[in-house]
């Protein structure tokens, strides 16, 4: 099968953060696209394959960590592959969103994100633009400024995971 064939033209979530003493966050809007492959169709190869096709490389199966935390030294794709979960976006002070299978998000780097809960089945897929390789920052004492300095160097994507050259991403981001 190949990928428009289980793609769908999703509906879009952008969600502003406001950094603090601890998590960073970004300028740049976490992406939230509900339902980006078809239910019907949705599993970890369908991300996989969607996020290859659209110059992300998958790098990774599981869920997300159930403490806040962020990547200060790339972007990172989360495709929802089973089950569902309320994530926790922007640190302890962000919002809560529900996501489940089928729903990508796509989340700046410094943003912060925290799992709340989840299904038994939940899984997800994670990918990264080309040359990106995450770290994992929790907010601790002396860590910043030098993940302030990694956020400010982590080069912005030239594709939308979801919907590549032509996706949201691109107009958002720059």
């Amino acid at each position: 099968m190949a990928v428009q064939d289980f793609v769908n033209v999703p509906p879009i979530t952008a969600v502003h953060t406001v950094g603090d003493a601890t998590i960073p966050n970004s300028r740049l809007p976490v992406l939230i696209f509900h339902a980006a492959i078809d239910p019907r169709f949705v599993n970890a190869e369908a991300f996989e394959q969607l996020f290859e096709s659209n110059g992300w490389p998958p790098a990774w199966r599981w869920g997300i960590y159930s403490f806040h935390h962020y990547h200060s030294t790339a972007h990172e794709a989360l495709g929802v592959a089973r089950g569902s979960a309320r994530v926790q976006i922007g640190g302890p002070d962000g919002r809560a969103f529900d996501i489940s299978a089928g729903d990508a998000l796509v989340i700046p780097a410094g943003v912060g994100h925290k799992c709340l809960n989840s299904s038994e089945d939940f899984e997800v897929v994670g990918a990264y633009p080309p040359g990106q390789d995450w770290d994992l920052m929790k907010g601790e004492p002396g860590e910043r400024p030098r993940a302030d300095r990694n956020i400010a160097s982590v080069p912005m994507p030239q594709t939308d995971p979801v919907n590549g050259v032509s996706g949201l991403l691109t107009d958002l981001w720059r």
